[in-house]
C-alpha cells in the first residue's frame, strides 16, 4: 500500500489520553466506594439533558430533576422512580444537596457556569454540557472551583472518548506529520437562523415554561418561540454560536494532540452583526506561543459555509450525499506539517474510514500507523466520569486541566468576532491588552436576577 515512505517520518509517540494533563492536576478523591450507588440530580432533562440523564441513571440513582418546562417530567416516573421535581435548580440543589452526590447539567449556554458552580461549592461533582461556559471568566472560575475543591469533573465533548480521536491525536503528538504549523476547522453549524436583524417576535411564555428560570443570570426579555427552546444558540445573550456549539467537539483532536491553549492573539472576518445575534458566517483566526516543545502556530476556524482554500483541501478523502456525490465533508479538521497534513473528517474524530495522512497527495488510513501509538482507551465517555467518582481514574475532558482551558480558547474567537478587532490576549491576567468597555463585558459579564458567579 505505498506506506513505507510515509513510516519514515513517523518519530517516537508520547502515549495520550489520561495522562495528558497528569502533571501538576488534583486526583479527585473518591466520594463513593466501588460497590456504592452514585446519587445524581439532573438540571435540565430535555434536549441533551435527555440523553445526560439516562446516562445518570445508567450509572447510578437519579434522585432529582430539574427542567424549567414542565411536559419534559413526562414519563420521570418510569425513567427515573421516586426522584424529585423542580423548575429551579437553585430550590432542587439547597432541598436535596445532602442527598446527592453529582449533578448534571445541561442547560443553555448562559446557565451552565451558575448551576455548576452552586452545586460544586456544595461539593458535588459535576457532569456539564459543551461549551463549558457562556463567558471566559466562568471557565476559569469553574477550573478553578474544580480543582480547590478536588471535584470529578467532566464536559459533555463526547469525542474525546472515541479511541479512533485518540489514536489520531496520539499520531500527530508523535509526530507523524512533522512539526505542525498550521491548524484548519470547520464546521456546518449554524443550523438555527443567525444574522443581521433578524425579527423576534414574542408573546406570553407558555403555562408549562417557566421563562423567569428560564432566564435565569441574563437580563430579562420576554419570552419568543424564536429563542426556546432551540434558536438560542443564535443569541448572545444566551448561546455562544457555530464556534460555542461545535469547536468543543471539531476542534477536539488538535486541542488535544498540540495543546491549543491561551492564543496570544485572536481575530475575525465575519458577516455582519448587531450585538444580538451572531453573524451568518465567519473566518477566525488564532495564534498561539510555542509551549514545551511544540512550536508557534496558527489556527483557523470557518463556520456558516466558509471552507479553507480549495488548495488546501483538494486531495482530501471526500464525503458522497445520498445522491452518490463526492464532497469535501462539510465539519472536520485539517492539521499541516513540514510532513504531511492528518484529516480528521466529521464532527466527533470517530470516522475511522476516512481519517489519516496526505503525503503529496497521497491518502493513508491511519490504522496503517496504529502500532506505533500508545493512548489510553475509554470505557464510555460519561462512564469515565462514574467511574471517576468511585476512584477509578480522571476523565479526560475535566474542568481544571481540559475542558476549562479549550473552552476559553473557544470563547476567545469569540471575542474576536464580538469586538470586530483584533484581540491581543493576556491569559495569565485574563485581559486584552487593547482592552475596551465592550470587550470587557464579553470576558466577565454581569448577573442579573440574583443570580452570580
Amino acid at each position: 500500500m505505498a506506506t513505507s515512505n510515509r513510516r519514515t517520518f513517523i518519530k517516537s509517540t508520547a502515549a495520550i489520553g489520561a495522562g495528558f494533563w497528569v502533571a501538576g492536576s488534583v486526583v479527585a478523591k473518591a466520594s463513593t466506594s466501588a460497590n456504592e450507588e452514585i446519587r445524581f440530580a439532573c438540571i435540565g432533562v430535555g434536549g441533551k439533558g435527555s440523553s445526560d440523564s439516562l446516562d445518570a441513571a445508567k450509572n447510578g440513582k437519579v434522585v432529582a430533576i430539574c427542567d424549567i418546562d414542565e411536559t419534559k417530567f413526562e414519563g420521570a416516573d418510569d425513567k427515573f422512580p421516586g426522584a424529585k421535581r423542580y423548575t429551579d435548580f437553585r430550590k432542587m440543589l439547597e432541598e436535596m444537596g445532602n442527598s446527592i452526590d453529582a449533578v448534571t447539567v445541561s442547560t443553555p449556554d448562559h446557565t451552565h457556569a451558575v448551576a455548576a458552580l452552586m452545586a460544586m461549592r456544595m461539593g458535588k461533582h459535576c457532569f456539564c454540557q459543551k461549551p463549558l461556559t457562556h463567558s471566559i471568566e466562568e471557565a476559569r472560575v469553574m477550573a478553578e472551583v474544580a480543582r480547590e475543591n478536588k471535584l470529578v469533573t467532566q464536559m459533555g465533548n463526547q469525542g474525546t472518548a472515541e479511541s479512533n480521536l485518540r489514536l489520531s491525536a496520539a499520531l500527530v503528538k508523535g509526530g507523524i506529520i512533522g512539526t505542525v504549523k498550521e491548524v484548519h476547522v470547520w464546521t456546518n453549524r449554524p443550523v438555527w437562523p443567525q444574522s443581521y436583524g433578524l425579527k423576534v417576535e414574542t408573546q406570553p411564555a407558555p403555562a408549562h415554561i417557566h421563562w423567569q428560570d428560564w432566564i435565569g443570570p441574563a437580563k430579562y426579555r420576554d419570552y419568543s418561540p424564536e429563542i426556546h427552546p432551540f434558536k438560542w444558540r443564535g443569541f448572545w445573550e444566551f448561546g455562544t454560536g457555530a464556534l460555542g456549539d461545535m469547536a468543543c467537539h471539531t476542534l477536539n483532536m488538535a486541542y488535544m494532540a498540540l495543546n491549543l491553549r491561551n492564543p496570544t492573539s485572536v481575530e475575525s472576518e465575519h458577516d455582519p452583526h448587531d450585538n444580538v445575534m451572531y453573524p451568518k458566517s465567519s473566518r477566525i483566526r488564532f495564534e498561539f506561543p510555542q509551549i514545551g516543545d511544540r512550536p508557534a502556530l496558527t489556527m483557523y476556524w470557518y463556520d456558516g459555509g466558509r471552507m479553507p482554500d480549495d488548495e488546501l483541501i483538494a486531495d482530501l478523502p471526500k464525503d458522497v450525499d445520498s445522491k452518490g456525490n463526492a464532497r469535501v465533508y462539510d465539519s472536520a479538521a485539517l492539521l499541516i506539517g513540514d510532513q504531511g497534513k492528518f484529516f480528521s473528517p466529521g464532527d466527533y474524530g470517530a470516522d475511522a474510514r476516512n481519517t489519516g495522512i496526505v503525503v503529496d497527495g497521497t491518502f493513508t488510513n491511519q490504522r496503517m500507523f496504529r502500532d506505533r501509538a500508545e493512548y489510553v482507551r475509554s470505557p464510555g465517555h460519561f462512564v469515565e466520569f462514574a467511574n471517576a467518582i468511585k476512584g477509578e481514574g480522571t476523565p479526560m475532558s475535566n474542568f481544571p486541566d481540559y475542558a476549562g482551558p479549550l473552552t476559553e480558547t473557544i470563547l476567545l474567537g469569540n471575542l474576536a468576532v464580538w469586538s470586530g478587532q483584533k484581540v491581543e490576549w493576556d491569559a495569565e491576567k485574563m485581559i486584552a491588552k487593547n482592552a475596551s468597555p465592550e470587550i470587557e463585558r464579553m470576558v466577565r459579564h454581569e448577573y442579573h436576577n440574583g443570580y452570580h458567579l
